[in-house]
């Protein structure tokens, strides 16, 4: 009776356990066939994930300069991946493999394309028709535009989509050491209560614990070498979690924004270093425990938001969580604080240094106020020459051309103001679309000679230069002319007559030419001194309207300057006049 019952155990078994076999077989495999497939789309995903941020934050979209996304391509790791930018259209608007991108055929009926508009993302394995390369592609749908990625389905790629056979090699290896040790059940019947007994202490004591031959082969073997390999996976997983933990932490870390998670007690249960360092910039005192974060007056607004909302009796009832953003002004920074408070009530802060973005847009505020008050001027001359005209209409001659030459004056001094404001804005927003090739500056110098003689003759100006010839750098011409040409027409209209203008080159190194520029004409008053590279800025108005100027020549001087990688600083100089030092870079 014994040898039967263990013949049936072993035969029930085997019969059990092959089907068991064959079914994990198949089951890991495609399991392992998709995880594969699944991490190298999450992998392309968050490709694609980086690239559209990086073409919202740029603006990219806007400005169509799409190119700017190649900045982006050389940080991946993977140096076959392929970047393609497809407006809703199907219009390519960058492809990181191909030059020439804007002659591609139209991409909407691609198929991944295809899946991407449907299911709003898409992959696909296939043959491009332009480079004639195989690729994986996998294409997400964004608001106005798609942004696929692709690696080259290389034998790399191929390799990391196979399974991995060793599972196979594992379950056949165990299912014939288990159909050995069955044979052995019966007689181990007796012990298997104490080996289980001291599985479950190691199990208690979080230790990995190796299958061994010592379990009979009988139901309770079965069940302890199942059991063992339930804890294994499962410590596995919690090791696995743990890594993971490990990764999120190091992201963090790695991240610009400030980012800190609360408990609902107001601790703080995860934070990066750069929500400390953020924090005790805000505060300039060292702050470190959650409590006094709080407290900050910059927080007080997001503890009023909690507490108003955690007291809701709403609250948690809705699936949009309850957010908060808003900006703070600090130390001549300003952040943009954001808030989300979870279903558990604990909430997560996101701080973000955005003083560039935000005194940009307060620059620009400040232009358009300016420019809209520098247009009046010449505006309200133009109309107010006109209706002198009309209204006194017929006029001599004579006085017909007073009105209209002086009507022309104004218009060209507006069409002067428009295009000095294109340039600055062009130097500023798009400094990197100027053509940048080997310039001499002592060419440049006699030109700008060449332009103003007359001027310089009929003022009795002594003009000296002393830039050696090859004086050569990598740069754009026509805004090293600018540089040059506003600077000589400020000492023209305003150092006065008979005065000497000096352009010299009296120093260079390796990286850098430095050069002088003065005139021995009138000073400027000191407390002007720190504001004259300003837009708009004039030290006598009425003056500098009078000569037609229009208040952005020198902020356009040092803004090429800035774009040639140089500084310039302006100051009185001892003998009289203004001296304008500036550096160009070679490169």
């Amino acid at each position: 009776m014994k040898k039967n019952f263990s013949a049936q155990i072993f035969f029930y078994y085997s019969v059990i356990f092959v089907i068991f076999t064959a079914t994990v077989l198949v089951y890991q495999y495609q399991r392992e066939k998709d995880f594969r497939a699944s991490q190298l789309e999450a992998l392309l995903d968050n490709t694609s994930e980086i690239t559209y941020r990086f073409i919202e934050q740029n603006e990219l979209f806007a400005t169509k300069n799409f190119d700017q996304v190649a900045e982006v391509v050389n940080l991946f790791p993977q140096s076959n991946t392929r970047i393609t930018v497809i407006d809703k259209t199907g219009k390519v608007l960058y492809d990181s493999f191909v030059d020439d991108y804007q002659e591609m055929e139209n991409h909407l009926h691609r198929p991944e394309i295809q899946k991407a508009t449907d299911h709003g993302i898409g992959a696909n394995i296939r043959v491009s028709a332009t480079t004639k390369q195989e690729f994986y592609y996998y294409a997400k749908q964004y608001p106005k535009y798609f942004v696929r990625a692709a690696l080259v389905y290389d034998v790399e790629v191929k390799d990391f989509l196979k399974t991995s056979r060793i599972f196979i090699v594992f379950i056949i290896g165990l299912f014939l050491f288990i159909g050995l040790l069955l044979t052995l059940v019966t007689l181990r019947l007796s012990g298997t209560i104490k080996k289980l007994k001291d599985f479950a202490l190691k199990a208690g004591n979080n230790e990995l614990i190796e299958y061994n031959n010592e379990f009979p082969d009988n139901e309770l073997g079965i069940i302890s070498s199942q059991i063992i390999t339930i804890y294994n996976n499962l410590k596995k997983t919690k090791d696995d979690l743990s890594t993971e933990r490990e990764k999120l932490f190091n992201h963090l870390d790695a991240l610009d924004e400030a980012i800190a998670f609360f408990s609902e007690k107001r601790k703080i249960t995860l934070s990066n270093g750069r929500f400390v360092q953020i924090v005790n910039l805000m505060s300039k005192k060292e702050v470190t425990s959650s409590s006094k974060i709080l407290k900050l007056p910059e927080f007080e607004k997001l503890n009023k938001f909690i507490n108003r909302e955690t007291v809701n009796p709403d609250f948690g009832k809705s699936d949009k969580l309850p957010q908060l953003v808003y900006t703070v002004s600090k130390n001549e920074k300003y952040y943009k604080i954001q808030a989300i408070i979870f279903a558990d009530k604990s909430f997560e802060v996101v701080i973000t240094d955005v003083t560039r973005l935000e005194k940009r847009r307060l620059l620009k505020q400040q232009l358009t106020s300016n420019i809209a008050h520098e247009l009046k001027t010449p505006l309200s001359s133009i109309r107010g020459y006109l209706e002198t005209i009309l209204d006194n209409w017929p006029i001599p001659p004579e006085k017909l051309r007073y009105f209209l030459e002086k009507a022309f004056f104004q218009s060209e001094r507006l069409t002067t103001l428009i295009n000095d404001v294109s340039l600055i804005n062009n130097i500023e927003d798009a400094g990197e679309l100027f053509e940048m090739k080997q310039v001499d500056l002592k060419k440049v110098c006699d030109d700008i000679y060449e332009y103003f003689q007359s001027k310089i003759e009929d003022n009795n100006i002594d003009f000296i230069e002393d830039v050696e010839p090859e004086t050569v750098i990598n740069g754009n011409e026509s805004l090293l002319f600018s540089v040059f040409q506003n600077l000589m027409e400020n000492a023209i209209n305003y150092g006065g007559k008979g005065i000497q203008i000096h352009i010299r080159c009296y120093h260079q190194d390796d990286n850098y030419y430095y050069f002088s520029f003065f005139n021995s004409g009138s000073e400027i008053p000191e407390a002007h001194l720190p504001r004259l590279f300003e837009r708009f800025y004039r030290v006598d108005k009425g003056r500098s309207r009078a000569k037609g100027g229009t208040g952005l020549g020198l902020a356009i001087v040092k803004n090429a300057i800035t774009l040639h990688k140089g500084s310039v600083s302006v100051k009185n100089r001892q003998k009289g006049g203004v001296e304008f030092l500036f550096s160009l870079s070679k490169e």
